[in-house]
């Protein structure tokens, strides 16, 4: 067989290894590979053909990444809404109790059943709060 021809043998095994996988990655190793293909039709050197591959399949690799389809960084999940569904939610706060450092507490019905309630660096009035974050079983919130 043709050296194009190995090439494409190749980026089709890794087109199958990347369906097993799940992400894009590889999928642009094979866009390399594919490149590698044409360039054997037009050039013989093989050690050539090999670094067009890697090239270009590196190329597309780091164009993947830096796109938004690439690895997202992880977020705190306690504040995150597409994790915790209270967040961006409003509750009424009644009363607050100062604890210092500018933080303030208090307990508050939220979901029907009580929830502690804090809040950081803000001055403490009775009213409509929005969460921000949830830690463990107590609700972080700041004023609406």
């Amino acid at each position: 067989m043709e050296a194009w021809t190995w090439w494409l043998v190749v980026a089709g095994v890794v087109v199958i290894c990347e369906l097993f996988t799940g992400t894009f990655y590889l999928l642009m190793f094979a866009l390399g590979l594919v490149s590698a293909s044409i360039a054997s039709l037009l050039i013989s050197s093989m050690q050539l053909q090999m670094l067009i591959a890697a090239v270009v399949g590196s190329a597309a690799t780091v164009a993947l990444h830096n796109s938004k389809y690439g690895w997202k960084r992880r977020g705190d999940a306690a504040r995150d809404p597409n994790v915790n569904i209270d967040i961006g939610q409003q509750l009424r706060v009644e009363e607050w109790q100062e604890q210092g450092n500018g933080i303030s507490v208090a307990r508050t019905k939220y979901r029907g059943a009580m929830w502690d309630v804090e809040l950081r660096h803000a001055h403490a009035n009775a009213g409509m709060f929005v969460i921000e974050a949830v830690e463990g079983s107590r609700l972080i919130v700041r004023p609406m």
